[in-house]
């Protein structure tokens, strides 16, 4: 069975930083790619961030691009969101997802596998 944790998440001024981290078992984690999604009170879940099965491959959502780093650790099965300049915007429950491939993909129906989510809010 696969599981995803997340951890991480908090609260966090306007213009500050936080490094979310997901921590995978139950497949081999190095032969998957990973993403991380998010959703607003009242909104769709939405898509922030991808990394392929190498770490060699990255696709980011404008919104947050230029702000936000995907990155892995295939030896420690971990895949984390550095997120910098943070914005009220970004407030929202974060998730990591394990892909049903290698390569990158935008779509949560590209995904398998969900963690239960953190929480990130940023107060202005």
């Amino acid at each position: 069975q696969v599981q995803l944790i997340e951890s991480g998440g908090g609260l966090v001024q306007a213009g500050g930083s936080l490094r979310l981290s997901c921590a995978v078992s139950g497949r081999t984690f190095s032969r998957y790619a990973m993403g991380w999604f998010r959703q607003a009170p009242g909104l769709e879940r939405e898509f922030v961030a991808t990394i392929d099965w190498s770490g060699s491959n990255t696709d980011y959502a404008d919104s947050v691009k230029g702000r936000v780093t995907i990155s892995r650790d295939n030896a420690k099965n971990t895949v984390y969101l550095q997120m910098n300049s943070l914005k009220p915007e970004d407030t929202a429950v974060y998730y990591c997802a394990a892909g049903r491939g290698p390569g990158t993909g935008r779509s949560s129906a590209w995904y398998s596998s969900w963690g239960q989510g953190t929480q990130v809010t940023v107060s202005s």
